[in-house]
């Protein structure tokens, strides 16, 4: 393995995909016209800085922790 971490993170809403977040280009990608309102926000209050962090940082380390406990 070279490290790298790849992936996207979904959020949903009464068992609908609502909005995505796509890591590699660091995108918000609405699944309908009402999450569009979200996507705009999100963007403008660079929501996207902690989605990066959490993917790229926390959420490898929080991998590596459990599956060490086996």
């Amino acid at each position: 393995s070279d490290g790298s971490v790849r992936g996207s993170e979904r959020f949903g809403y009464d068992g609908w995909d609502f909005i995505s977040f796509q890591l590699g280009s660091k995108n918000f990608v609405a699944a309908d016209d009402a999450a569009e309102i979200t996507r705009r926000r999100w963007e403008d209050e660079n929501v996207a800085e902690g989605r990066e962090n959490y993917l790229k940082h926390i959420c490898p380390e929080w991998l590596r922790k459990y599956v060490g406990y086996g």
